[in-house]
């Protein structure tokens, strides 16, 4: 069964940056659509950053562009988001996704969290004001 481990969460005063990490096991990035995604309480979980490992293909949620990046670092089987000038509204349960859909096969990813199999088990980024 693949695993995904997340960490680096934490509290933070708006304006401050975060770090999360998503640990998976060999070959859990290489060619396949991975994500991260938030989830407030009574919402929808809302895609954050979507990225192809083949292709180059991003996407950034409107709210996180320019702020966010998420990274791969192969040779450690992990995924990255960092996240700068966070603001009150960036607080909510992050969670880290792989395995996801490609759309008609190419090198796009679906950014619908249906789309995806596999998930980590969440880090709470809380952001004061």
């Amino acid at each position: 069964q693949l695993q995904l481990v997340e960490s680096g969460g934490g509290s933070v005063q708006a304006g401050g940056s975060l770090r999360l990490s998503c640990v998976g096991s060999k070959y859990t990035y290489e060619g396949n659509c991975m994500a991260w995604f938030r989830q407030d309480p009574g919402k929808e979980r809302e895609g954050v950053a979507v990225m192809y490992d083949g292709g180059g293909w991003s996407y950034y949620g409107d709210s996180v562009k320019g702020r966010f990046t998420m990274s791969l670092d192969d040779a450690k089987n992990t995924l990255y988001l960092e996240m700068n000038n966070l603001k009150p509204e960036d607080t909510a349960m992050y969670y880290c996704a792989a395995g996801g859909l490609r759309f008609g096969g190419g090198d796009y990813c679906y950014t619908s969290p249906d789309k995806f199999n596999y998930w980590g088990q969440g880090a709470q980024v809380t952001v004061s004001s």
